[in-house]
């Protein structure tokens, strides 16, 4: 299963890389006025990442339609997105973090407020590159945009946010707090791996049955990665993770392992993995990548 995930990922990522290399993030204006924006936002895009989200929006296109490259400017626009949630997630007022895929945090390295104007421009070029670089008919760029701004915002990537940070120290009963972080995961996490895959659907014209079925996957494989993810801060290394190890558990965060300890949290991604797969087992032979992708979240190390 690793030998395929391992194929499709040297047939995506080079694409991938070559897509978000091109993008011009410096105008000829801004070359002159305001250089260092552009390499700010260069410097955490072209980081090395996993690129989870761009393949699984290019998984979810291949299950209706095989000209994936279409996908591209949406696969490359949640990679923005994600990327600048990034940026800001590790600034001193939110999670205070130094390393991020192996070098130094954005802020680290041009400054807080340099760090925060490169998130927002990366936020607001994602959103250009539905509007500008997408080959589909205008109803379906409007529905990309608007799925993209819902897992993104308020109601999504965002809010989750909001409620990591009022979490901290929360206190009550396990019950009350389990739903809590079940809340905050499916907000900060599950809600952008999911709208991910809806966006290779719809541009991909599938049908209702697919999307419901992909929207449940990914916030199943959205919670199971969050849970890995607070695995690998216990017990995890720095070089391999790529950033720092510990802090959810110093800054008294909310996690599946503080409120679960470990051997719980583990049964937990052996259960969201195992309802994951059964969203994706009628997909028969087209829907092997996507298991593939869910079984390397559920056992990497990094």
């Amino acid at each position: 299963m690793y030998r395929l995930l391992k194929a499709c990922g040297d047939v995506y990522l080079p694409r991938i890389e070559h897509y978000l290399k091109a993008l011009p993030f410096a105008d000829p204006t801004g070359v002159r006025f305001a250089p260092s924006l552009g390499k700010a936002m260069r410097y955490s895009v072209e980081a090395k990442g996993k690129r989870l989200r761009p393949i699984l929006t290019i998984m979810a296109y291949r299950l209706v339609a095989d000209d994936w490259v279409r996908a591209l400017p949406v696969a490359a626009a949640y990679e923005l997105v994600h990327t600048y949630s990034l940026i800001h997630d590790d600034l001193p007022a939110m999670d205070d973090d130094d390393w991020r895929r192996g070098v130094p945090t954005n802020h680290k390295v041009f400054g807080e407020a340099l760090a925060i104007l490169a998130g927002d421009a990366l936020l607001t070029e994602a959103f250009r590159l539905l509007a500008e670089e997408v080959d589909a008919k205008p109803e379906v760029i409007v529905r990309l945009t608007a799925t993209l701004a819902k897992v993104a915002g308020r109601d999504g990537m965002v809010g989750g946010q909001v409620i990591d940070i009022l979490s901290q120290g929360a206190g009550g009963d396990e019950e009350s707090l389990s739903e809590l972080l079940e809340t905050l995961h499916r907000r900060k996490t599950g809600a952008m791996i999911t709208g991910a895959l809806l966006a290779g659907v719809d541009l991909a014209g599938g049908d209702r049955e697919l999307r419901l079925r992909l929207e449940k996957f990914g916030m199943l494989i959205g919670l199971a990665f969050q849970v890995a993810d607070d695995i690998l801060d216990e017990v995890g290394d720095q070089e391999s993770l790529g950033k720092d190890i510990g802090s959810d558990r110093e800054l008294q965060k909310l996690t599946f392992v503080s409120l679960f300890g470990l051997d719980e949290a583990r049964e937990k991604l052996f259960n969201l993995h195992r309802e994951a797969l059964m969203q994706i087992e009628p997909l028969g032979e087209k829907g092997l990548g996507l298991k593939a992708l869910a079984d390397y979240i559920v056992e990497r190390d990094r």
